[in-house]
């Protein structure tokens, strides 16, 4: 890889991990297509960490994401599982049968318009019958892109976003989607609903195989791996596909890093369908249990206030007006939160490996942990860092992403926090010589030593790492418009906003280690402590047994346990 990257290979496990990860690729491929131009710093974060170069049969040279996706049959809606951009229509053509053949045509989805009109902006189909991708060189040193810079592609509506491929900006590689066809993404039949039921698929031949096949493919081709990214859902079957590739990839590739980020989607409503929701609280703690014994670290990530039974009201963002009921929303907001707390391991200049930002995190059995955002970070066009920093006082300075409830209060052991996107005039204090100094912060001389300081003024006793970084966060369309009009083109907070919608945004974001994960942990135990199994049989048939459960319940109570204030660590 050029640059000698240390690359990451992710996987997309499940229908909501395809909509955060469709967000996700969105602002990477926007943060490549930055015209050369611009006012931002390069060079700060390397795309080569996540993306590969390749070739097509023809010549064609492609940048694509370094990535396996599995989801199920009829979740495509009109995208290829074999994508375009390596199809050879020739060959399609080209069969040694002489006898006689017959045809049998699957009915379409209907060609999805954003997507056709993407196609048409990225590409061609020649006369001769071979697709011909229009590529253009970014300048920054990266091998032409299968991305146009203009014209601009149809933007879709939210109303027209059924599936994760109806909004998703970049081609993909052949080898990326895996579909398992056994289970069905629509109807009320043949659904994976059940922990045991997504184990189970890794364990036949056919998609164990598939998923070794593709892992090889990727992996052989890495000159150094630092690790796997795994988006995986947690409230349905999924969360058993996700325990068992976790498993795959600890034992195959050993001393890798493996970060897992557990999604759920939006709120729910306890009374209605009571079947999905015990399954999801099941789902959950499955999952969250037998990842964390595979996993460098778990980080449970949803804009809900609970995992629990008890549904707990969304999350909300001072600056974002979002619906928690679409998918299109909720994996927006946690895909901008990934994008930077993921920059750690995605850096050009002294990056801290996965490996090591789990270490850091993890110590004292403490593999899960939790994130949380500010979306944008508040600072207004005249404020600087220290300004904003001493006017959030002693207030959590993010939103809670991983439905523990409020943090307020909590003891932090350990935390990874990286602020984006403000302009290097506004890291330190802008005050006239001779001023008194309203805090120790405004007497920084760097915006680092700013940052370090108020972590270490809000929880002396933790572990803090911390990066600075002066790229923003790309929220250009297909990102749905969820920020309020008090925002500028550069997510500043105004007094006089005008009107308009910004492309980039300053964002917050931290991974911790806290004490909160004592009474998440413990009152998800509690919660099924109190389940009557004889009621959801279903979930027992899937191929979990009572003995299971009972083991759920003590790593549960034993992960909690891990979180707990000991005397030392009372303030």
């Amino acid at each position: 890889m050029a640059g000698g990257a240390r690359e990451v290979l992710t996987l997309q496990l499940g229908h909501f991990a395809g909509f955060v990860g469709a967000h996700w690729w969105n602002q990477q491929d926007a943060a490549l297509r930055e015209p050369t131009d611009t006012q931002e710093p390069p060079g700060e974060l390397c795309p080569d960490v996540l993306f590969r170069a390749g070739r097509t049969l023809h010549g064609q040279e492609t940048y694509t994401p370094r990535l396996i996706l599995m989801d199920l049959k009829g979740s495509l809606s009109s995208l290829k599982q074999e994508s375009g951009l390596y199809r050879d229509k020739q060959l399609d053509a080209a069969i040694a049968w002489q006898g006689k053949l017959t045809t049998h045509k699957e009915e379409l989805h209907p060609k999805n318009p954003y997507l056709q009109d993407l196609l048409s902006v990225e590409g061609v189909l020649s006369s001769d019958g071979l697709w011909r991708v229009k590529s253009i060189s970014n300048g920054k040193g990266l091998p032409p892109l299968t991305t146009a810079a203009t014209p601009e592609p149809l933007i879709p509506t939210e109303g027209s976003i059924r599936v994760w491929s109806d909004f998703l900006r970049v081609h993909l590689h052949p080898r990326s989607i895996c579909m398992i066809q056994k289970y069905n993404h629509d109807g009320e039949a043949g659904r994976l609903e059940a922990f045991g039921q997504g184990e189970s698929v890794l364990k036949e031949p056919r998609y164990l195989e598939e998923l070794e096949d593709r892992l090889h493919f990727y992996v052989e081709e890495c000159d150094y791996l630092q690790g796997f990214q795994v988006l995986c859902d947690l409230h349905d079957g999924f969360s058993g596909v996700g325990a068992k590739a976790a498993e795959l990839l600890h034992d195959e590739y050993s001393g890798r890093g493996i970060i897992t980020w557990g999604l759920l989607p939006g709120p729910y409503a306890l009374g209605q369908e009571p079947q999905k929701n015990i399954y999801r609280l099941l789902n959950t703690a499955f999952g969250l249990v037998h990842l964390s014994a595979h996993s460098s670290l778990v980080c449970p990530l949803s804009l809900g206030g609970s995992l629990g039974l008890r549904p707990e009201p969304p999350v909300n963002f001072p600056h974002l007006r979002y619906d928690a009921t679409l998918p299109f929303h909720c994996s927006a907001i946690l895909a901008t939160a990934l994008d930077t707390i993921t920059a750690p391991y995605r850096l050009y200049s002294s990056p801290l490996s996965m490996v090591h930002l789990a270490d850091m995190l993890n110590f004292s059995g403490k593999k899960v942990v939790t994130a949380g955002a500010s979306i944008p970070f508040p600072l207004g066009p005249s404020q600087s860092l220290p300004d904003t920093l001493m006017q959030l006082g002693g207030a959590t300075p993010w939103t809670p992403l991983s439905a523990c409830g409020d943090p307020s209060g909590t003891h932090c052991f350990a935390q990874s926090v990286v602020l984006r996107g403000l302009d290097k005039a506004c890291h330190t204090s802008q005050l006239t010589p001779g001023t008194p100094l309203p805090s120790l912060l405004h007497a920084c001389t760097t915006g680092e030593e700013v940052l370090a300081q108020y972590l270490q003024q809000q929880q002396p006793r933790a572990r803090s790492s911390s990066h600075l970084l002066l790229t923003p966060c790309k929220v250009v369309p297909p990102y749905p418009s969820l920020f309020s009009s008090s925002l500028s083109q550069q997510g500043l907070v105004l007094d006089n906003p005008p009107t308009g919608a910004g492309e980039s945004i300053p964002v917050l974001g931290a991974l911790r280690s806290s004490s909160s994960l004592s009474r998440t942990l413990g009152d998800l135990a509690k919660d099924l402590t109190k389940l009557n199994l004889r009621r959801w049989a279903s979930f027992m048939d899937a191929g979990v047994e009572q003995d299971d459960l009972g083991e759920l319940l003590q790593e549960l109570c034993s992960l909690a346990q891990c979180y707990q204030l000991g005397d030392s660590l009372t303030d």
